[in-house]
């Protein structure tokens, strides 16, 4: 079992654990508007998947804020994944102007952490890491952030992002 670092404290992480070069497993999340999303609804297109212990924090804001506006130019999506309520991602994306921004929410299931092995078992949230995916699915990068409070590698990701 993977551990990580939140606050300095240990934290156990449930689920899968996916690697680059392998096939992205699917997963069910929900948008803001309670519609049921999986992997399968960005067929074709080359992902960012940003994964953030909660949208209301400023180091979750601030990663889902920068992936957005590096990646905006580039043909693909980004998609920020947490374990918060559909209703306080839309709530946070409105107060904050962001209207292009794609929350999901794992909240309902936890199935996107399952199957990516982030899920923090002590706390049922996300741990903070960063998945680009092909445009067939393949995971070509990942970093899971060793300290939950730490932001990820901007750079290294978008950079993979870029050079897909």
């Amino acid at each position: 079992m993977t551990q990580i670092t939140f606050k300095n404290n240990p934290i156990h992480l449930a689920g899968s654990e996916v690697s680059e070069g392998q096939h992205a497993p699917d997963f069910k999340v929900l948008d803001n508007d309670l519609n049921e999303v999986s992997l399968e609804n960005y067929k074709g297109q080359k992902k960012l998947i940003s994964v953030v212990p909660s949208i209301d924090t400023g180091v979750c804001d601030q990663q889902t804020r920068k992936f957005n506006e590096e990646a905006a130019q580039e043909d693909g999506v980004v998609l920020t994944i947490s374990a918060d309520l559909p209703f306080a991602q839309k709530r946070w994306c409105a107060s904050n102007g962001l209207d292009n921004v794609i929350t999901l929410s794992d909240h309902k299931d936890l199935s996107f952490g399952q199957q990516y092995g982030v899920v923090m078992e002590e706390l049922r949230l996300l741990a903070r890491s960063v998945f680009v995916l092909d445009s067939n699915d393949k995971v070509v990068y990942k970093e899971l952030v060793s300290e939950g409070t730490d932001f990820p590698n901007f750079d290294a990701a978008l950079e993979a992002y870029r050079n897909i």
